[in-house]
């Protein structure tokens, strides 16, 4: 199984009023993570595209565990969790400078058109996206 390991350096903009990284931040990071493992597959975002397809999230689960302060540099691991054909599950785990798991979750996606918001099977709309996703899931 592929798996992306990403180091983030944070930023002062990030933190809120106590001096840790705000909540919201997690996310972008997650998306640093997860298009750092797209791109370890061998694809882009930018391909999937130009190609008139788009992945948006449909649901995420982020757990808190600990803090991480300014001016920390911290990690993003990113994995395939779970893929169906439709949805692909990504699993991350943020950790701090000592290896603390800060934050852990998901982000689900499906595939849709570009043109018209259309859910598509990921099988027949990208099948070199498909072959890989299926090898690399978890589950």
């Amino acid at each position: 199984m592929i798996k992306s390991e990403v180091p983030v350096q944070t930023r002062y903009a990030e933190t809120d009023q106590m001096g840790v990284i705000h909540h919201s931040q997690y996310l972008i990071w997650c998306e640093i993570g997860r298009t750092d493992l797209i791109e370890k597959f061998g694809f882009s975002y930018a391909q999937m595209e130009a190609e008139g397809l788009l992945s948006p999230v449909t649901e995420v689960n982020l757990s808190y565990k600990k803090a991480i302060r300014y001016p920390a540099v911290a990690t993003v691991a990113t994995w395939l969790e779970s893929y169906t054909g439709i949805r692909a599950t990504y699993g991350y785990e943020i950790k701090d400078e000592s290896g603390d798991i800060c934050v852990d979750g998901t982000t689900t996606h499906v595939v849709v058109r570009k043109e018209d918001f259309r859910p598509v099977s990921i099988k027949k709309a990208a099948p070199d996206w498909h072959a890989v996703y299926k090898e690399q899931s978890r589950t």
